[in-house]
């Protein structure tokens, strides 16, 4: 059963802050104590830009004005791009990132290291975000959302030898990660404006990338829970053999943070990194 967090103790509390242009959430939970769980959820004013409505989000949110043992922002975005981990060098973080994205003013470079996939992240953040959510949380550790998600599914890769392949779904976006063995060979996110968007993007990928179609297998995952027999899956099954929905409340062992139905995954997914 949960049970109502205790501010007047949160520095026993982790706090992880996922930041959208979706909306903005955040979850408070104990690391001991599973059932003392915590979640919300806003949405965002699109009428003004992303610092702004972290400003706005860090002052009026009472919740986030504790101290933590630990803080975990989660940066929603799709300017990121993966190194293997044997060639990335430090000194030429900004070099690799804009050999790969467009050049953007007004923006730092970030690092994710990811121990279990060999690769790291480097993701770009506007200056006055940053400055506003480090200013907050001096100490807290700032991820792509893809980091946490690409580890995640690493762990699920050394079940079998299969090729997989995971798709979360956002509302406009989609990020596809792929897997041969416990190699990542496959990463990167697309706009999408509809479910038959997604669908010729993951077709396309499993072509391209030579998945077998009766032997590999596709996992979906919804930011939040994807419905058994959604549009999407019945479309995929036409040509998919193995194509799994995977139930959060079931892949993270029924605790009492999955079974809230709005977290989304990726902080599900981080926080079982951890």
């Amino acid at each position: 059963m949960v049970q109502p967090i205790d501010f007047n103790k949160s520095e026993q509390y982790i706090l992880s802050i996922r930041l959208s242009t979706d909306g903005f959430s955040f979850s408070i939970y104990h690391p001991q104590r599973n059932e003392e769980v915590y979640f919300s959820s806003s949405p965002v004013n699109t009428q003004r830009s992303m610092a702004a409505n972290v400003k706005a989000y860090l002052t009026e949110t009472e919740e986030l004005k504790h101290k933590f043992k630990q803080v975990n922002i989660l940066i929603h975005t799709t300017r990121y791009t993966s190194i293997p981990l044997e060639l990335y060098e430090d000194e030429q973080t900004e070099l690799l990132f804009y050999q790969n994205l467009p050049s953007q003013s007004n923006e730092v470079i970030l690092c994710n290291i990811l121990g279990k996939s060999n690769v790291v992240i480097l993701f770009g953040l506007d200056k006055l975000t940053h400055l506003f959510l480090t200013e907050h949380f001096p100490d807290a550790r700032l991820f792509a959302s893809v980091s946490p998600l690409t580890e995640y599914f690493s762990r699920k890769c050394k079940l079998d030898n299969t090729r997989k392949l995971f798709a979360v779904c956002h509302p406009e976006s989609i990020e596809v990660i792929g897997f041969e063995k416990e190699k990542l060979f496959i990463l990167n996110s697309y706009s999408v404006s509809g479910i038959n968007d997604s669908c010729y993007y993951l077709l396309n990928i499993w072509q391209q990338a030579g998945f077998n179609q009766e032997e590999d297998k596709l996992y979906l995952v919804g930011t939040h829970r994807i419905p058994q027999g959604d549009y999407l899956s019945q479309l995929l099954k036409k040509y998919i053999r193995k194509l799994y929905i995977i139930n959060p409340q079931m892949e993270f062992n029924n605790t009492e943070i999955s079974r809230i139905q709005q977290i989304p995954f990726d902080m599900l997914s981080l926080i079982s990194c951890e």
